[in-house]
């Protein structure tokens, strides 16, 4: 356990070296995690397709108290978001970059997260007669955009085609924009955030932890002030003390809510904890307090579900400290047997949908779009039960198997 006295970023064994710079090591289980995540998404998003499910794996209905399986993946990627940040950060700082570097970066990652998820959900609303286009080509022309826009080109490309490519994607992008309708025939509605898209809302707890762990330096202290502090405000916002027409309304929602940020920073603290442990080879005491921390969330769900349930729609504190811990307890168990017992290579397989987990998230709007286009039906036999269910995962395995084979032809989207 830690000692009463020590911390853990102490002088001597912060992660900085005695030269000011930064040292770190790739963890190989928050790769892992982040595939299966990944895999997980894509496979409760495809349950749309199914039916005569078990009616657990679904998203619960709003304003009903409760989760199902779908409820518990968007948290925990926003989780590995928080994980994953003080990682890349030092991985930056070891290459010299400076806080203002790093801010930029930060910045721009949010940006591009924020494009990319108002044009998917404004496909969610879209309407191809007044548009004039056919629907199943929004998506697919959204997210190739995006490909030509963020794809890290090899460094052998020639950097004028390379432009090229940013150009005609930026130029495709704000095209769609402008001839964008949406809505019903009587109602139609104009191209617009919406709700900004499961990207966007990435992006802005991506931007709010990202800025306070740069600021932070790795000190706990901070960080685990800036979880508290994302946790309450959570409450505070469920119990309707922010007043949504003030001075505070032009904060985002995803932001002002607390729950999001609350998610994200969990994985941040939770990332510079594991970082503590890791470094002194002291697993035992590492799980024992991802354990206590696990229980405590769990205590938290518990108290305030009385007040405001338990729900995804409803970003509820519950949900977000019961989210929370579900995701420690997967990641202590993923880190001993990946990193620990060394059995990485039991997950060779998913591995791409970890290190292209971007655009792994993009290949399903390829698929329906195709599905679209050809006009493809599957018999019913093939999406009903459990023999649907298995559909679904061999779909999301597909996927991952899709991106491997983009991401060793040099498409890799990297924010």
């Amino acid at each position: 356990m830690i000692q009463k006295n020590s911390s853990l970023t102490p002088a001597k064994e912060n992660p900085y070296d005695k030269s000011g710079r930064v040292t770190n090591q790739r963890i190989a289980s928050i790769d892992i995690l982040r595939a299966l995540t990944m895999i997980l998404m894509i496979f409760v998003n495809d349950l749309w397709s199914l039916k005569d499910i078990p009616g657990w794996l679904e998203h619960v209905e709003r304003g009903v108290d409760g989760i199902g399986l779908a409820d518990v993946v968007f948290p925990a990627f926003l989780f590995i978001v928080g994980l994953s940040i003080p990682y890349a950060i030092n991985n930056r700082r070891i290459k010299g970059d400076t806080d203002w570097q790093l801010v930029k970066h930060v910045l721009l990652r949010t940006i591009a997260l924020l494009v990319m998820g108002v044009f998917l959900v404004n496909g969610e609303t879209y309407n191809a007669s007044a548009t004039g286009m056919a629907e199943y080509l929004w998506n697919p022309l959204c997210c190739l955009s995006f490909i030509l826009i963020w794809n890290s080109y090899p460094s052998s490309s020639n950097k004028y085609l390379v432009w090229i490519a940013r150009v005609i994607g930026i130029i495709t992008l704000i095209t769609l924009s402008i001839v964008y309708r949406g809505g019903e025939d009587d109602n139609i509605q104009y191209f617009a955030p919406q709700w900004w898209g499961i990207l966007g809302l990435i992006g802005w707890a991506y931007l709010v932890s990202g800025l306070i762990t740069i600021f932070s330096k790795n000190n706990f202290y901070a960080i685990l002030a800036g979880w508290v502090f994302f946790c309450l405000l959570s409450m505070v916002s469920k119990a309707g003390f922010i007043p949504r027409d003030s001075i505070f309304s032009i904060i985002p929602d995803a932001i002002r809510g607390g729950t999001l940020v609350g998610l994200t920073m969990g994985g941040v603290l939770t990332s510079i904890i594991f970082q503590y442990f890791v470094k002194r080879k002291d697993n035992k005491n590492l799980t024992l307090v991802f354990i206590i921390f696990s229980a405590i969330l769990i205590g938290l769900s518990i108290i305030t579900r009385p007040y405001w349930g338990l729900a995804k729609l409803g970003a509820t504190p519950a949900w977000l400290f019961l989210c929370s811990a579900f995701t420690i307890l997967t990641f202590t168990a993923v880190y001993w047997v990946v990193d620990v017992m060394g059995k990485a290579k039991w997950f060779d397989l998913i591995k791409p949908a970890g290190n292209g987990t971007l655009l792994c998230y993009l290949i399903p709007y390829f698929a329906y779009a195709t599905t679209q286009l050809f006009d493809i039906h599957l018999p019913d036999v093939i999406l009903t039960g459990f023999i649907g269910l298995v559909k679904s995962v061999l779909f999301a395995l597909l996927c991952v198997f899709i991106t491997g084979l983009l991401i060793r032809s040099g498409i890799r989207l990297k924010l």
